[in-house]
């Protein structure tokens, strides 16, 4: 009964982990060696982020719990999954630079935000540009009419101060 007792407990904090995930990448880790592997998760130490290898049985319990049935199919073999709780592009950007270097982990498929996504979409996630430089458009964005408007101001300031000037010209002539 204590082995069935873990086994739920291990299930109940997958479900936790799941339900609290903004990411969630399922990835097919065979060909790493130790090494490469503690590299990976040394990469992911971000605050939110975790990496481990889960058995398949548990994490199917856990998905089927948490309303994700068509995932199940997807995640045979050896898995290692990422949780990120808040951040979602930079562990995305951090696995698919190791696949790049290493070329030997896949990434099968993953959630984002209660959406089941393919790899595919995880690469675009991926390739978005860093929070920062997001952050940097949208005020740029925001700012391109208040600067449009100054312009505008200052042209209008400008027009009138010459006008003034070349009546004050045809006065002093005159």
């Amino acid at each position: 009964m204590p082995k069935l007792e873990e086994k739920q407990k291990v299930v109940q904090q997958l479900q936790e982990r799941i339900d609290k995930a903004g990411l969630i990448i399922f990835t097919d880790y065979r060909g790493l060696n130790v090494e490469e592997m503690t590299t990976l998760r040394n990469r992911l130490r971000i605050p939110g982020v975790e990496y481990r290898v889960v058995k398949n049985t548990m994490m199917e319990f856990a998905l089927e719990n948490c309303g994700y049935n068509e995932i199940v199919n997807q995640i045979d073999g050896p898995n290692a999954v990422l949780f990120s709780d808040d951040d979602l592009v930079t562990p995305a950007k951090t696995i698919y630079e190791f696949i790049k270097e290493r070329k030997k982990l896949e990434v099968k498929v993953g959630i984002v935000q209660g959406q089941v996504v393919a790899s595919d979409r995880i690469k675009a996630l991926a390739d978005l540009p860093p929070k920062e430089v997001l952050l940097a458009q949208v005020v740029g964005t925001m700012q391109a009419p208040i600067t449009s408007l100054v312009y505008v101001l200052n042209a209008n300031i400008t027009g009138l101060a010459r006008a003034i000037d070349q009546i004050r010209e045809q006065k002093a002539a005159g």
